[in-house]
């Protein structure tokens, strides 16, 4: 399956990874929806520098802890590009915190960005759209436990089970896959070797293999319920000592 003229929704496209899977799109000639928060300054630059590269893309700017926010973007996804092919929940929010320093707004915030918005997108898309493929930007962490970020940690997992289910679900009209990229962008206050950890293949991820991992599911129609981890083996080393 080619990709030229592919409408796809990408949540959190303004920035970071999400900026990165844009462009790699954009690259394949896919129509693209780039979907911000508080980053429409970045995203309307995006959409404009890929408009001169002659790929059509819209900005939709949408708060996805509102009521009603996951139909109104697919609604508005599908109008602007003339239909929508795929979704690619990509937002998300991460802050390091222990548990007795986690307040219950971070709580609530954090599972309503990693977790119940793209549960939301998900059954919009399907409601909707009916057909097409959804892939779940997860994080190599889900393979194993580690302290310090029990919010974000929960939901990452949770949705790399949703994955699966929703896959099993929405079958045979819409594949759901995950990717779970490793040490790809962090902290430049912190020195490399605490950055990335301890990876089997000494090699780091790019946003490039991410991107590379994401054109692949969207490219194949028999493929479902899977989660690739782009990561150079990091997810094997169980023992989060040694992440």
């Amino acid at each position: 399956m080619k990709l030229k003229n592919t409408a796809v929704l990408i949540t959190g496209a303004a920035v970071r990874i999400g900026r990165g899977l844009a462009e790699a799109l954009a690259a394949q000639g896919c129509r693209l929806a780039l979907h911000c928060n508080r980053s429409a300054h970045e995203a309307e630059a995006l959409a404009k520098r890929l408009g001169r590269a002659g790929v059509k893309a819209c900005v939709l700017q949408r708060d996805l802890r509102e009521p009603g926010a996951a139909a109104d973007l697919i609604i508005r996804a599908k109008k602007a590009l003339g239909g929508l092919d795929a979704l690619v929940n990509n937002s998300a929010v991460f802050t390091k915190k222990k548990l007795a320093d986690s307040s219950e707004k971070y709580i609530r915030d954090t599972l309503e960005i990693n977790l119940l918005a793209p549960i939301l997108m998900t059954r919009a898309f399907a409601d909707i759209i009916g057909k097409g493929k959804i892939i779940n930007i997860l994080d190599r962490r889900i393979a194993g436990l580690e302290t310090g970020l029990a919010a974000y940690l929960l939901a990452k997992k949770a949705l790399a089970d949703f994955t699966k289910i929703a896959a099993l679900e929405l079958a045979p009209g819409i594949t759901v896959n995950g990717i779970a990229p490793g040490p790809v962008l962090v902290p430049a206050e912190r020195s490399a070797r605490e950055k990335a950890g301890k990876i089997p293949l000494r090699r780091r991820p790019t946003i490039a293999d991410i991107a590379a991992a994401l054109v692949f599911l969207l490219k194949t129609d028999t493929i479902t319920g899977e989660i690739i981890f782009v990561d150079g083996g990091q997810h094997l080393l169980t023992d989060h000592a040694h992440r």
